[in-house]
């Protein structure tokens, strides 16, 4: 992967599209997208000095709390795309970040907005963003790649789920802040479908992460299939930590 560059407030980096991110029809997976994500972001927040080696100092850490993610157009294995990231400041009690991929020709494939919060690493207590907005001030005009923050998402009322199996957390889902890695979620989610109906196009996903899990926690999955897509929700002691909603 080549090296991250600024370009004016954005920054870029250029991809090509392996193998390995890829589902059965050669398209990028979901959760191959929100690894690429948030790659870009922790080099473009290093560059702005509230990185993850700026923060882990002080003890604290970012984490992803809500995503929306906006598929235009396929991206396919052995395509060279270009991904783009900015900061938008903090909104509410998150700080929020967008990304935008393009083609070779410059056309939009995927659109994309995340709210993070910084928690401290030892009482894994949110740090409100008051008490970092010295840090991460923004005092320029940015776009949106969607305008919307990514919302909350939650399981419909007065449908029961049906269960979809559960997922002990091992080896291959932590991350470097010692919890599943947001983009296992979207695995897990999509690990819960029929197979003919996790290969078809994804119009938007969105996912909430309302806990984290850790090693050899078991999370109980649930699944809902809607009109338009499904929704996805796991679960550990009965509280929910996670939901995402696919539509198609």
């Amino acid at each position: 992967m080549k090296p991250v560059r600024k370009e004016g407030y954005k920054f870029c980096q250029e991809v090509g599209i392996p193998c390995y991110q890829t589902n059965g029809n050669c398209v990028l997976k979901p959760a191959a997208f929100m690894d690429l994500a948030q790659e870009i972001a922790y080099w473009a927040a290093q560059e702005l000095g509230f990185g993850y080696d700026t923060l882990h100092i002080h003890h604290t850490a970012w984490v992803l709390s809500r995503m929306h993610i906006h598929f235009h157009r396929p991206v396919n294995w052995r395509d060279a795309v270009k991904l783009y990231t900015w900061h938008k400041g903090a909104g509410g009690l998150f700080f929020l970040r967008d990304f935008l991929l393009l083609n070779e020709a410059g056309e939009r494939c995927i659109s994309a907005t995340s709210s993070w919060v910084v928690i401290d690493e030892q009482s894994r207590r949110m740090v409100r963003p008051e008490e970092l907005s010295n840090l991460m001030q923004l005092d320029y005009e940015v776009e949106d790649a969607i305008a919307e923050p990514a919302p909350k998402v939650v399981m419909p009322k007065g449908v029961e789920a049906e269960p979809a199996g559960e997922h002990r957390v091992a080896y291959s889902d932590i991350d470097l802040i010692g919890h599943t890695n947001n983009a296992r979620y979207a695995v897990w989610a999509m690990d819960c479908l029929p197979v003919e109906e996790a290969a078809k196009p994804v119009k938007d996903l969105y996912i909430n992460f309302n806990k984290e899990t850790r090693a050899e926690e078991t999370v109980q999955l649930f699944r809902l299939r809607q009109e338009n897509g499904w929704y996805v929700e796991g679960r550990v002691d009965g509280k929910s930590c996670f939901v995402v909603q696919l539509t198609c």
